[in-house]
């Protein structure tokens, strides 16, 4: 063979392996663009399936007097505005949305007094040592729950169904489930829940509540003043914040 021969060959065979080089990427290539489009559908599957056998504790759901709008409740143009921070993994943000909230909403919510707000500040997780998106994924489903406007059920239900911080409270699966029970469109909340279609607005609410100095939940305040900080604040402590806070007659 001569030496013309030679670097022919050896050219042919450099192109041979580039295109097969090329012909393995696009194949690769392909295949994590398979991947990326089923595995979300895989999951969706596999999370509906296995909420099928997850049971939850139900709830009964709240018939409120005063306008319902997504995280709010009341008359926009009330006198006084209430703003609480919570976490739904928190022990003390259950104890004060099963006890003290209720009252907060039958007398100074229902008379036109105040105008109430929920806020997320899903901060626990990032106290574990093994930290992961459970106090995330709550606000994330009860967001979507907001959008069929049923915010305030799916509240009651998590915080129903908190069995404590990091422990599996709030897996997807039971969020999923928690979901079912209250009878929310399902192919709705589950385009919603797994897109984290209102994830900005949860990083905005916990932005807000870090710079107004909330670092634990609940935190509450009225009219911006702060609460009894750093303590679950009373019913008779926020009834005499929000008379001080009315306009005088």
């Amino acid at each position: 063979m001569s030496k013309r021969q030679e670097i022919r060959a050896r050219r042919q065979k450099k192109q041979m392996r580039n295109r097969i080089l090329v012909i393995l990427l696009v194949v690769v290539v392909a295949l994590l663009l398979v991947l990326v489009l089923i595995l979300p559908s895989i999951n969706r599957t596999r999370v509906l399936a296995n909420a099928a056998s997850v049971t939850v504790t139900p709830i009964t759901p709240r018939v409120f007097k005063s306008t319902v709008d997504g995280v709010h409740l009341g008359n926009a143009n009330a006198p006084v505005k209430i703003d609480v921070w919570e976490d739904f993994q928190c022990s003390s943000c259950l104890s004060y949305s099963q006890t003290i909230e209720p009252q907060v909403i039958q007398a100074l919510v229902d008379t036109g007094k105040v105008y109430y707000t929920f806020h997320f500040f899903p901060f626990i997780e990032t106290l574990s040592t093994v930290p992961n998106s459970e106090s995330h994924q709550a606000a994330n489903a009860a967001m979507c729950a907001a959008d069929q406007g049923r915010f305030w059920d799916y509240h009651d239900i998590l915080f129903a169904n908190n069995i404590g911080e990091n422990v599996g409270s709030y897996t997807d699966v039971r969020l999923v489930a928690m979901a079912k029970t209250i009878n929310l469109n399902m192919t709705q909340f589950d385009q919603c829940f797994q897109a984290n279609k209102h994830q900005a607005e949860i990083d905005q609410d916990m932005a807000a509540g870090q710079a107004k100095g909330v670092n634990g939940t609940p935190t509450l305040f009225v009219n911006g003043t702060v609460v009894a900080p750093g303590y679950i604040p009373s019913f008779d402590q926020i009834q005499t914040a929000v008379t001080a806070a009315l306009p005088k007659q």
